[in-house]
């Protein structure tokens, strides 16, 4: 009888054992198993996280990222706010601190990446100086990038902006904010990523740096001005809050911030993006 409780317990603690190694080793491997999505927007930003892709993965083992393009700059902070994303990178600060802003999004923002330079561009005339009294300028119709338009056409000296405008701290300009016009310009907000195509028919358009990479648009190239390297509006990294201080951020903060990433960024785009790290 004593050996047949003895053979029980055995049994019984052999099955515990199993039941605990087997329960560690699918935690391990669950933790083993991580995949991130990440989404980004189509062009620049899209190619370039191909390439963080595989930095981050070669360099943390057991991780994956999974790439989710968008087209537009509205869904990404949409489907990151609600959960369907880990992360995002698409986006300048100015711009997130304007969607957190007017659409209440619990969101954290980490690590430059990027700047790709805003620039105006025009079919029909080779200068700003050329550009006639009451002419059409096509300009982004979201707070920020519109902000970020004028802001360079006052700093050409062709517009006056009021004083106080700060797109850092949301606070940001619209063409009611314009004090001083000489040349009666009209400015039509468009849909960012329709503003290549107004070209034809407007006199000017300012275009952000991937929506023209993929209209065949160079910034430095084919533009009548555009931002230098000390720009406020470097792309970065975007998380919910509660994410901020999970372990695989500031590695993949890091992955981005590679020479490898870096050199491919010279290599691919030749100074129509720059590297913001």
């Amino acid at each position: 009888m004593a050996r047949f409780f003895t053979r029980v317990l055995t049994a019984g603690f052999a099955g515990l054992l199993l039941a605990s190694v087997a329960t560690i080793f699918s935690a391990t491997a669950a933790a083993q198993d991580k995949t991130l999505k990440v989404g980004v927007t189509s062009g620049p930003h899209a190619q370039i996280f191909e390439v963080v892709k595989r930095v981050f993965e070669r360099s943390n083992p057991g991780y994956k990222i999974q790439i989710v393009e968008f087209n537009d700059y509205i869904q990404p902070d949409a489907a990151l706010d609600a959960g369907e994303l880990d992360a995002n990178s698409f986006q300048h600060r100015p711009f997130l601190n304007a969607q957190i802003k007017t659409r209440g999004y619990k969101l954290f923002g980490t690590g430059r990446t990027f700047i790709g330079p805003m620039a105006i561009y025009s079919k029909k005339y080779r200068s700003l100086n050329d550009i006639p009294a009451g002419a059409k300028i096509g300009i982004p119709n979201d707070p920020a990038n519109e902000s970020r338009v004028l802001l360079l056409l006052q700093k050409h000296g062709v517009i006056k902006l009021r004083a106080g405008i700060d797109p850092l701290t949301g606070v940001n300009a619209t063409p009611i904010d314009i004090v001083e016009n000489p040349k009666k310009w009209r400015f039509i907000e468009i849909d960012a990523a329709q503003l290549p195509r107004t070209l034809d028919d407007l006199d000017a358009s300012a275009v952000n740096a991937d929506y023209a990479a993929k209209a065949g648009l160079h910034p430095v190239r084919d533009s009548l001005v555009v931002e230098n390297g000390d720009s406020p509006y470097a792309c970065l990294i975007a998380v919910r809050e509660k994410d901020k201080d999970q372990v695989w951020l500031p590695k993949l903060v890091k992955a981005y911030q590679s020479d490898e990433v870096k050199k491919f960024i010279d290599a691919e785009f030749k100074g129509g993006i720059l590297a913001a790290w």
